[in-house]
């Protein structure tokens, strides 16, 4: 059995059996559908790019940084492609091929390496992030970039029209492991966020903490979260009418209470939440949770903890600055989503090795740039080195691991003594009225 690795160049003792895995699962996955139909072999006849091949050439296509399905098919035609045949084909057969695939093998390779890494990564995850949660994940979606004008239903179509775009992903990302958990393709670009959420939550454990940005901002979704036993985690959007129900310190700009959302009759929310507030400079800050216990949660854990929502913002630039995403190959939905997941792929390994560079070398993994993995774990490899322990040997003296440019979060830490108890029959919950808008 073949590993994952390129021609020449020396397994890595410490991954041969993950990538191994990896490839007896896609053997496996691949080989449980049904075979294609035989085809004669009358002379001239292209030959059959077997499933695993495809596949395989994906994934390298994406790890290393080519940017069109010309480059699969210059791959297969050379034989460059580990230990596969040359496969002396047209590079129309290539195309035809991808848009004919399925992409319910990738799919599945994402799950499964998900849980190999998953397992791979425990020892150097951190439960130092709300170690109350059961996870910390991150919500957000990303808008994929416009299509080329390639086919001739697109030729006549206006640059910038959103026509062009091909849709966008819905996705959860594990702060803790750094690791995507959940990513869902919708294909309208410009649907409501809010509409996907509760699908995306909805297999979490019980107690995971959502971090959302403002396009997520509802009562009603917020009351769900609670109601399904989720932590959550949002900025305040101005203008938010709400009510005083008690305040466990106040001083100056300085606030931690709780507070009924929405303070008229058309739109109220059914549970109590927490509100913090404090001036950084010119900027207030003001955070709601439904983390109401202000020792489970200080003010400035939540301004730490909201501030590492930017770690999925960070992630998609990953997918689509370092591994190419915004060149997409083709213009055709089923091509498109065949690089997606394949780079999606890519991405989970690298963030997994990232974390473990980061807990061998004893740094925070936002010290260890991802961009120059990228770069040089290949070329480390192709000296017939160990690239993650020459990443690490190598990575103070020429910056491969440098200082975190991720901003200091600043925040108030008032004395629990000026803390003011919770009214013994203070009320938490209340009959909730949600303004629909049409």
């Amino acid at each position: 059995m073949p590993s994952l690795q390129y021609q020449g160049s020396k397994p890595d003792p410490a991954l041969e059996p993950l990538l191994t895995d990896i490839e007896t699962f896609l053997q496996t996955a691949l080989c449980s559908f049904a075979p294609e139909p035989q085809r004669s072999e009358r002379r001239g006849r292209p030959a059959i790019i077997p499933h695993l091949c495809l596949w395989s050439g994906l994934l390298v296509c994406v790890l290393r940084g080519f940017s069109q399905q010309l480059s699969l098919w210059r791959m297969l035609y050379l034989g460059k492609l580990w230990h596969y045949p040359r496969f002396p084909i047209s590079d129309e057969a290539v195309y035809k091929r991808l848009e004919r695939a399925d992409i319910k093998p990738l799919q599945a390779l994402f799950q499964h390496i998900s849980q190999l890494l998953q397992q791979r990564l425990e020892v150097w995850s951190t439960c130092a992030l709300a170690p109350f949660a059961a996870e910390v994940l991150a919500l957000n979606e990303t808008t994929l970039d416009q299509v080329a004008r390639y086919l001739p239903s697109l030729r006549q179509v206006p640059q910038g029209d959103e026509r062009l775009l091909p849709g966008k992903l819905s996705a959860l990302f594990d702060l803790r492991r750094q690791q995507w958990r959940t990513i869902e393709y919708q294909e309208k670009p410009h649907q409501n966020k809010k509409v996907a959420a509760r699908q995306m939550v909805s297999n979490l454990p019980k107690y995971s903490l959502v971090l959302a940005d403002l396009g997520y901002f509802g009562f009603e979704w917020f009351d769900w979260l609670t109601e399904q036993s989720y932590w959550w985690v949002s900025r305040l959007r101005e203008k938010t009418s709400y009510t005083l129900l008690h305040s466990f310190f106040e001083e100056g700009d300085t606030k931690d209470q709780l507070i009924w959302l929405g303070a008229y009759r058309a739109d109220q929310a059914a549970h109590a939440v927490r509100l913090v507030q404090f001036r950084v400079g010119k900027h207030l800050h003001r955070y709601i949770t439904n983390v109401t216990e202000p020792q489970q949660l200080p003010i400035i854990e939540i301004a730490r903890l909201y501030a590492r929502r930017w770690d999925i913002e960070l992630a998609f630039k990953t997918l689509k600055v370092h591994l190419k995403l915004h060149l997409l190959w083709s213009a055709k939905n089923q091509v498109i989503l065949q690089q997606v997941w394949a780079t999606l792929i890519i991405a989970q390994i690298l963030q997994a090795f990232q974390m473990e560079i980061a807990g061998r070398a004893g740094v925070d993994p936002f010290e260890v740039s991802l961009a120059l993995m990228i770069e040089y774990l290949p070329q480390f490899a192709y000296d017939g080195n160990d690239p993650l322990e020459s990443f690490i040997k190598y990575g103070r003296e020429v910056r491969f691991i440098r200082p975190s440019t991720r901003t200091k979060i600043l925040a108030p830490t008032p004395d629990w003594d000026l803390y003011k108890p919770l009214p013994p029959d203070l009320c938490f919950i209340r009959k909730p009225r949600y303004a629909h808008k049409p």
